[in-house]
């Protein structure tokens, strides 16, 4: 069923409680934190100005960072504030709490068409606990819900689950915002009844992290193009020797069961026949957990099926791009998550950097290219390519489950239409 959306709902005059997704990296430099991606504020943006243009009051909440129910300075929401009345050409007010007296009058004191901030909300345990009263005291500052974080959808807390059934219960509609109706309509909607052919490149470290995504996909995809660390246990699996990379020995059966499942539905199932590989070599220096950090060094084309002993896998090789390219080029429908390797370096982005390319240029010829959120995003980004794409997911975690099946608490509180 199609959720509520702000189009739906009569906001003039009205206290709107949104949730929003300003959990943005940031930094301090001169004595104050100041951010370094605003792509998480401007993505909300759309929403907003619709909200006020209407004579909406709107009280925006968020999270950032991890500061476990405690007040932490650092990661006060007041330089967010700042951003995004600079980016909305429009003064946002503040106010250092987001429960309480304080908050309460803030939020009454508002206009039409005024935008309140709230401090950041897991400055309270009660939050992540998704706590009763807790969720009782932020609803009172609203008539309506809204929630367009969809990158904090998976997860059932007070702002993201519980303000929305109160405000429910005493007669108030919640709605998705249009961040939020785009997130649903390209990763539920448009997969749902794909334009074919279907591709879906999966990368990544893990199987084990992928594999309910795997099942869920076979049902839909023509073909799956596998990629990143997870495909050395698909190689480990068929015997093959796979020296330092990472595996997953407790996960071969599921790899090969996949494999199995792909060929029982006809879905063509793509694994890397050569890949890009580098000896390791000791820095001398110890990680965070006191174990020895290595560093990959005469990175080179491997072809053969084994990997050496003391090579380990980094990134998917020039035959394998050009594999994965040319199937991109007839496909209509792409989802892609997770990249094709450790992208982050350049010696080993030039796999994850040629997938991209062929996704934008699929897309340039008709094709809708869906990614997946997380390290896709960051990967095409970086390639400059994400203006080329059809719709890029603003959740990690979130897009994960979603894909996999997983009902998220911050959509399935909302209204259906």
């Amino acid at each position: 069923m199609a959720k509520l959306t702000v189009r739906d709902l009569e906001v003039s005059g009205k206290r709107v409680f949104m949730r929003v997704d300003y959990n943005v990296p940031m930094e301090e430099k001169d004595g104050r934190m100041v951010i370094n991606d605003s792509t998480r504020i401007k993505e909300t943006l759309p929403t907003l100005k619709f909200l006020t243009d209407q004579g909406a009051r709107l009280i925006l909440a968020a999270h950032l960072g991890r500061p476990d129910g405690k007040c932490e300075p650092s990661l006060s929401l007041r330089p967010v504030a700042e951003k995004l009345g600079e980016l909305f050409g429009k003064s946002v007010k503040f106010v250092d709490e987001c429960v309480g007296e304080k908050a309460e009058a803030a939020a009454n004191g508002l206009k039409d068409g005024e935008i309140l901030l709230l401090e950041n909300v897991r400055f309270h345990a009660e939050e992540e606990e998704n706590e009763a009263v807790f969720a009782a005291k932020l609803a009172r500052l609203a008539d309506l819900y809204v929630n367009d974080a969809f990158g904090a959808a998976h997860r059932a807390h007070a702002s993201t689950c519980g303000v929305a059934r109160i405000i429910s219960a005493w007669g108030g509609r919640c709605a998705a915002g249009l961040l939020m109706e785009r997130e649903l309509k390209f990763l539920g909607d448009e997969l749902d009844n794909p334009a074919r052919p279907f591709a879906v490149i999966l990368g990544g470290a893990k199987v084990s992290d992928k594999i309910k995504v795997i099942d869920r996909l076979l049902e839909k995809a023509d073909v799956v193009l596998i990629g990143g660390a997870m495909a050395y246990t698909f190689k480990l699996a068929h015997g093959h020797k796979t020296g330092k990379s990472l595996v997953e020995p407790e996960h071969l059966q599921t790899a090969l069961d996949a494999e199995v499942k792909a060929k029982a539905r006809g879905v063509k199932f793509l694994l890397p026949s050569d890949n890009i590989i580098a000896e390791l070599q000791d820095t001398g220096k110890l990680n965070k957990k006191g174990k020895p950090v290595w560093a990959p060094i005469n990175p080179r084309v491997n072809t053969a099926a084994d990997i050496p002993a003391d090579c380990e896998g980094f990134d998917i090789g020039p035959a394998t791009a050009a594999t994965y390219a040319l199937v991109l080029a007839n496909s209509k429908t792409i989802l892609w998550n997770g990249p094709m390797g450790m992208f982050e370096d350049p010696r080993f982005a030039e796999g994850t950097v040629a997938v991209a390319k062929a996704v934008a240029e699929a897309t340039a010829q008709g094709a809708k290219s869906i990614i997946g959120g997380g390290d896709s995003v960051k990967a095409i980004n970086k390639a400059n390519l994400g203006n080329q794409v059809t719709f890029m997911s603003t959740g990690g975690g979130a897009s994960l489950e979603f894909l996999e099946g997983t009902p998220l608490p911050g959509v399935t509180c909302l209204d259906e239409k």
